[in-house]
C-alpha cells in the first residue's frame, strides 16, 4: 500500500495502519486487508474510479434489499474502505452454497423498480455503465448495453468493424429477441466466484457490484457464463422465484454484454467467444 493511501486511511481512521496485506480481487486497482493499530480490521481499495460509485452501489444494495455486502466507512481522495468480512479463501462452493446463493439473488431480484436503470450510471470493473431510466427493457439494454459496450470496444481497437455490424444488427432485433415482458429487477451485475465470499457453506457477502435495474436473467446468465452456479443453483431459484419460458434462447444475447466488456479489458482472447455467441444468435 502505498504512503498516500495509508495517509489518507490513517487520517479517516484517526489510527495509525498496524499492517497490510493484498488481497486476491484487485484485478482493477489494489486491495489490501488493512489492520489498525487499534486491532480493527478493514478492506482498503484504491484504482483508476471514483470510489463514491462502488460505495453507492454498496450502500444501494444494503439499504433496498438487505444483501449481504460489506459496511462502506469511507469513500474520498481516491480510496474506499469497507468492513472487512471474514471469508475462506479455500471454500468449495458446494451444493449448499449455491442454494443460499440462489436464495440470495431471489431476494434481490424481488426488489423492483418502475423502469430499468438506475438512480446513477454504475460501473463495470473500470467502465461506465449509463443508466438513464428507461421504460422498455430492450432499448434499453439494446442502447445502454450491446451498442454502448460495442461502440468503445470499436474505439478502442479490440472489436472489428465487421463485427461491431454484426452487433449492430443483433441490436435492431432485440425487441423480437427479447420478446418478454420483464420487471425493472434490482441486480448485482457481476456475480462470479470472486465476487462472492463463501464460509461455512452459505454466502458471506457479496462485493464489487455492478448494479442497475434489469431483467434478472442478465445475472442468471452471467452466474451459468461464470461457471459459479451449476445445477443446484438454477433448481433452487427456479423453485424460489420460477423462470420464465425462453431463457435459454435469450442467455446468449446476455452473455455479449459481459463478453464484450472483458474484450475491452483482456482483449484479443474474448473475441473468438464474441464471434461464437454471436454466431450462435444468428448474426
Amino acid at each position: 500500500m502505498d504512503e498516500a493511501t495509508r495517509a489518507t486511511v490513517e487520517a479517516w481512521a484517526g489510527r495509525a495502519v498496524a499492517g497490510a496485506t493484498p488481497l486476491d480481487g484487485g484485478e482493477v486497482g489494489t486491495v489490501h486487508r488493512v489492520t489498525l493499530a487499534d486491532g480493527r480490521r478493514v478492506v482498503v481499495k484504491t484504482g483508476p474510479t471514483e470510489p463514491a460509485v462502488e460505495a453507492g452501489m454498496l450502500r444501494h444494495l444494503a439499504d433496498e434489499v438487505g444483501l449481504r455486502v460489506p459496511d462502506v466507512l469511507h469513500a474520498g481522495d481516491g480510496v474506499l474502505v469497507v468492513a472487512y468480512v471474514d471469508g475462506d479463501d479455500d471454500a468449495e462452493v458446494t451444493p449448499a452454497v449455491e442454494r443460499d446463493l440462489a436464495d440470495r439473488l431471489a431476494a434481490l431480484h424481488a426488489t423492483t423498480a418502475d423502469a430499468f436503470g438506475f438512480p446513477f450510471d454504475t460501473l463495470t470493473g473500470p467502465y461506465a455503465q449509463p443508466n438513464p431510466w428507461t421504460d422498455a427493457w430492450p432499448a434499453f439494454f439494446a442502447d445502454h448495453r450491446l451498442a454502448h459496450a460495442a461502440e468503445r470496444a470499436r474505439d478502442e481497437g479490440v472489436l472489428p468493424g465487421a463485427d461491431r455490424e454484426r452487433v449492430r444488427a443483433l441490436v435492431e432485433d432485440l425487441p423480437a429477441l427479447l420478446d418478454h415482458d420483464p420487471t425493472p429487477a434490482l441486480v448485482h451485475g457481476d456475480v462470479w466466484a470472486g465476487n462472492v465470499l463463501v464460509d461455512d457453506d452459505r454466502v458471506a457477502a457479496f462485493v464489487d457490484p455492478a448494479c442497475y435495474y434489469a431483467d434478472p436473467e442478465v445475472e442468471l446468465a452471467y452466474v451459468a457464463w461464470t461457471e459459479t452456479g451449476g445445477d443446484a443453483f438454477r433448481e433452487r431459484y427456479a423453485a424460489v422465484a420460477g423462470l420464465a419460458d425462453g431463457h435459454d434462447e435469450r442467455a446468449p444475447a446476455y452473455r455479449l454484454y459481459p463478453l464484450l466488456t472483458h474484450l475491452r479489458y483482456f482483449g484479443d482472447e474474448y473475441l473468438a467467444e464474441v464471434r461464437a455467441t454471436l454466431t450462435e444468435l444468428g448474426y
